[in-house]
C-alpha cells in the first residue's frame, strides 16, 4: 500500500482514514494475497488455456463480433485499466442500452447467457490479475460515471485493487432480476443497488483477512454451482 501521504487528494479524507490504518496492520498479509494472485493466475491460464480456445470459438460461431470485451474500468487509487472479458452481448451493445445488464437483456447473446450463467465470461479477468490490475477477491470494478457517484466514504474501496469476485457479487448475484423492472435502471443501480453491495465491500476492507478472502472464493465456486 502507498502511504498516506502518498494517495490521490480525493481519498486523503477522514473517512477513509479508518479504513488505510486497518488495512496498514495487514502489509505482511496483503503481500502474501498478491504473490497468491500471480501464482494462482499463472496457473489456471495454464490449465485453461484449451478452454479459452473452445469459448472464442463458439462466441465467433454465435455471433459477430470480437472474442473479448473490453471496457474502462476504476481500480486501486482511482487509476482506470481496461477489463477483460469474454463478450457476451451484441456487438456494441453499449450503444443499445444501459451499462447495466438486467435480466432478459436482448443484447446478451445465446452463447453469452451460458458465459454468464457459469461465470465463464470472467475467465479473461486472469490476465487483469497477471498484470496488477485486479485480485482475485475485492470490490467489483466499476464504470468511471458510477465512481464518480461514490460518497466519500465508498472510495476506501479503491485502497486495494478491483475483484473478480466478493461477498457483494454473491449476495447480488442476481441484481440483474432487480433491476429488470425500473424505468431508469441507471438511477436505481446507483441509488438502491451501489449503496447495498458498498455495504458489503466496507465490512470487509474494515475486516480483512487472507482466511476471510479464501472464504469468499469457496462461497463463489458454490454459488456457481448452485
Amino acid at each position: 500500500m502507498r502511504k498516506w501521504e502518498e494517495l490521490p487528494e480525493a481519498m486523503r479524507k477522514a473517512s477513509i482514514k479508518p479504513y488505510y490504518d486497518r488495512l496498514s496492520r495487514h502489509q505482511t498479509e496483503l503481500k502474501i494475497k498478491r504473490a497468491m494472485d500471480v501464482v494462482t493466475a499463472s496457473i489456471l491460464l495454464g490449465i485453461l488455456s484449451p478452454v479459452f480456445v473452445l469459448i472464442a470459438i463458439a462466441i465467433k460461431k454465435d455471433s459477430e463480433g470480437p472474442v473479448f470485451f473490453k471496457q474502462k474500468r476504476v481500480t486501486q487509487y482511482g487509476r482506470c485499466f481496461q477489463i477483460l472479458k469474454f463478450r457476451t452481448m451484441v456487438q456494441d451493445a453499449e450503444k443499445l442500452g444501459s451499462q447495466v445488464t438486467i435480466s432478459g437483456d436482448s443484447r446478451v447473446t445465446g452463447v453469452g447467457s451460458v458465459l454468464r450463467r457459469f461465470r465463464l465470461d470472467e475467465l479473461p479477468q486472469l490476465v487483469n490479475v497477471l498484470m496488477g490490475d485486479m485480485s482475485f477477491v475485492g470490490t467489483r470494478p466499476e464504470v468511471v460515471k458510477y465512481v464518480k457517484c461514490y460518497t466519500e466514504e465508498m472510495r476506501a474501496t479503491l485502497l486495494l485493487p478491483a475483484g473478480i469476485t466478493s461477498r457483494a457479487s454473491i449476495c447480488y448475484k442476481d441484481e440483474g432480476e432487480l433491476l429488470e423492472n425500473a424505468e431508469d435502471v441507471d438511477k436505481v443501480y446507483i441509488d438502491q443497488v451501489l449503496p447495498g453491495k458498498m455495504k458489503y465491500n466496507l465490512e470487509d476492507i474494515s475486516g480483512f483477512s487472507l482466511g476471510r478472502e479464501i472464504m469468499t472464493m469457496v462461497r463463489t465456486v458454490f454459488a456457481v454451482l448452485r
